[in-house]
């Protein structure tokens, strides 16, 4: 299994600013995309950033500007810089990790999710 654990969530007030990380470990292969999500109570979870193996980032529309999505596949980890947060941006952020495993010469594809990390800003 692969196990994703994030961290770095906390309270901030408007226009601070965060670091989240997310580290994978288990039975990996190798990974795929990563990247952060966010629910909000009430709401359906969106993408907020996500990084491709080669390093390539790409963000949703609440994120552009602001958020910045980092990797490091030594660590099997990746980071979402958050700058100039919002009270609109208070939500449960998940980590989601795509891997390859390889067992008996065969390819196996999934997605692990982070327990998730609160972030609340005050306005």
């Amino acid at each position: 299994q692969v196990q994703v654990v994030e961290s770095g969530g906390g309270l901030v007030q408007a226009g601070g600013s965060l670091r989240l990380s997310c580290a994978a470990s288990g039975s990996i292969g190798s990974i795929n995309d990563m990247g952060w999500y966010r629910q909000a109570p009430g709401m359906p979870r969106e993408l907020v950033a996500g990084i491709t193996n080669n390093g390539s980032p790409y963000y949703g529309d609440s994120a552009k500007g602001r958020f910045a999505i980092t990797r490091d596949n030594a660590k099997n980890a990746v980071y979402l810089q958050m700058n100039g947060l919002k009270p609109e941006d208070t939500a449960v952020y998940q980590c989601k990790v795509a891997y390859e495993t390889y067992n008996s010469g065969s390819y196996y594809f999934g997605d692990s999710w982070g327990q998730g990390t609160q972030v609340t800003v005050s306005s």
